[in-house]
């Protein structure tokens, strides 16, 4: 199988991955690849977490079939059902619990052919990752035969990170996840690692956060210059609505003023949180941050 996989057509995928949960990965997986879908980019995402989430950020839960056919194509070889134009240029792989039958079942076959079941999300992939700029997979937290699998079949990693010390110590997990696939492989590389959660003035914390970085890979540089500030009421506005933070920025301008309110003009509407704007902001720096850095990452190896 390894021999016979062609890794070309996987040249744009990235994994969102973790070694801990709660730490953003399925809204960036969503607000990233919403961001570079309306901006004209062909963007499919994979849901490879058992809790399904994407359907929430993404508003297509009455869609999803639980992650039926994503197992069946990890299992045995089954093509994947596409749910297309959730956005335009926007199509999704869904998640959901069928996938613990399926990470138990490829736990068992790496017991006799290891190669083989760490490779099966990236045979499904390489059929149809050529058909799209850029595919982001959503990783789920402590998994470790759907982790394998996603570091297996990806170009890049980005890593998430809170400041935390257990968040930190995700980042030493993927690190250990990177390398135990590095045979089957050998290009795989960390595109990055992005702050969530935190405050634009935590000087101190992102410093201290930083230092753990340099000595973890010998450099900060693979530390994304912007963060994604925490915003609890934005996020679940976004969820109940089925928005990304942008499209809820949106809707929020479209929304009454309060003094046409007061002069019977408009009628009240549940607008949403102002924070809105800000995390919006922050996402969309860290999409133009994604291509910037695979646009690089790809022209030093046309320049090599």
């Amino acid at each position: 199988m390894k021999q016979d996989l062609d890794r070309g057509s996987l040249s744009r995928v990235i994994a969102v991955i973790n070694g801990k949960g709660g730490v953003f990965k399925t809204s960036l997986v969503a607000n990233v690849g919403g961001l570079l879908a309306e901006a004209g980019s062909r963007v499919l995402l994979v849901d490879l977490d058992p809790q399904g989430n994407l359907a929430e950020d993404l508003g297509y839960s009455d869609q999803g079939d639980g992650g039926r056919s994503l197992a069946a194509a990890l299992c045995f070889g089954a093509e994947p059902a596409l749910l297309t134009n959730i956005r335009p240029n926007l199509d999704v792989i869904a998640g959901g619990p069928e996938l613990d039958d399926a990470a138990a079942f490829l736990g068992a076959k790496a017991q006799k052919d290891r190669d083989a079941a760490h490779l099966a999300l990236a045979k499904m992939l390489a059929t149809m990752a050529g058909e799209y700029d850029l595919v982001l997979l959503d990783c789920p937290p402590g998994n470790e035969p759907l982790q394998a699998g996603a570091v297996a079949a990806a170009r890049y990693t980005l890593v998430p990170l809170k400041t935390d010390m257990s968040s930190r110590k995700g980042v030493a997990a993927v690190a250990a996840r990177m390398d135990s696939v590095v045979g089957l492989n050998p290009t795989l590389d960390l595109l990055g690692v992005v702050l969530v959660g935190t405050g634009t003035n935590s000087k101190q914390v992102h410093k201290v956060t930083r230092d753990h970085l340099i000595a973890d890979f010998g450099t900060d540089e693979v530390l994304f210059p912007m963060t994604i500030r925490h915003a609890e009421a934005t996020a679940q506005a976004c969820r109940e609505r089925g928005l990304l933070a942008h499209e809820l920025e949106r809707e929020l301008t479209k929304a009454p003023k309060w003094w046409e309110i007061r002069r019977g003009e408009a009628k009240a509407t549940n607008s949403g949180p102002r924070s809105a704007s800000s995390v919006a902001e922050d996402l969309h720096a860290v999409a133009m941050e994604v291509t910037r850095r695979v646009s690089a990452a790809e022209s030093q190896e046309v320049s090599a």
